[in-house]
């Protein structure tokens, strides 16, 4: 049997995991001096609303230990870790760190996605899927490995200084400063680790305008899944939605609160578009 496990990069709590059939450890952010772990302790909503308060908050990697007593829930199984990106998280290096540990070292195979977030979700419901259908870790490894190239993800932030003083900027982008009007639109290198700029327009709804064009040059429609994921901004989801629906009225999207680790690294009214191949 193989047994699947991730973390709340997908945007699942440990209890929705397991309602799904797989196990997630999660991430844990710090603010006003509590430390809380993300999904199980508190919600996107509150955790915004205690930053807007004028806390900074930091986050954190799922403890090692605690992936390790995860994986020693299943001596018998193989596991398959499908970890969010390297790079943006010591999350993948946890998963590794953890196998090492375990006695069954060899029955576990930890797989970084490149992706977070909505793609992330993606994938590890696409693992559970063909695990549940008796698929061998080579097999699905093989499946995901083939969507994770599909995969692309763009952000949008209010406050620029979040992703700056959270490190996830590449060399070019340390350069931009906060310009008035200015919102830069940001996605990940081709490794995934790290965040870089893909294009900067004035206000929102300019910024929206070029995701759009940019999906429809990459061929999004039927057949592949559109995630946009916010931090307390409803409302640009759904404005980001309409222009989506009015391009590519085949696609099918879904809105989803963002993990406070994530927010944690773009702020407040962050918003991120992301796409992969069904």
């Amino acid at each position: 049997m193989v047994r699947i496990v991730s973390d709340t990069s997908t945007l699942y709590s440990t209890t929705q995991a397991k309602a799904a059939g797989f196990h997630v450890s999660p991430l844990s952010v710090t603010i006003a001096e509590k430390t809380y772990r993300e999904f199980d302790e508190i919600s996107s909503e509150t955790f915004v609303s205690i930053i807007r308060q004028g806390h900074m908050p930091t986050s954190s990697q799922p403890a090692i230990g605690e992936v390790q007593e995860l994986y020693a829930q299943f001596p018998q199984d193989e596991i398959l870790n499908v970890s969010m990106a390297m790079g943006l998280s010591g999350t993948y290096q946890s998963a590794v760190a953890a196998a090492e540990l375990c006695e069954h070292r060899e029955k576990i195979t930890v797989l970084n996605t490149r992706t977070l977030c909505g793609p992330h979700r993606y994938l590890v419901e696409l693992a559970q899927k063909m695990a549940e259908k008796g698929h061998s870790v080579r097999e699905i490894v093989k499946k995901l490995e083939e969507k994770m190239d599909t995969a692309k993800s763009y952000l949008v932030v209010e406050d620029f200084d979040y992703l700056r003083r959270g490190g996830r900027l590449s060399p070019l982008v340390s350069y931009v400063g906060k310009a008035a009007s200015l919102t830069p639109i940001m996605t990940q290198t081709d490794d995934g680790c790290r965040l870089t700029i893909a294009g900067i327009r004035r206000g929102y709804p300019h910024a929206v305008k070029y995701i759009v064009e940019a999906l429809k040059k990459a061929g999004v429609g039927k057949n592949w899944r559109v995630y946009i994921s916010h931090a307390d901004a409803l409302d640009k989801a759904q404005l980001t939605l309409k222009a989506l629906k009015e391009a590519m009225p085949e696609v099918v999207c879904d809105i989803l609160p963002l993990s406070p680790a994530f927010i944690t690294q773009g702020g407040p009214g962050c918003i991120a578009v992301q796409y992969i191949a069904e």
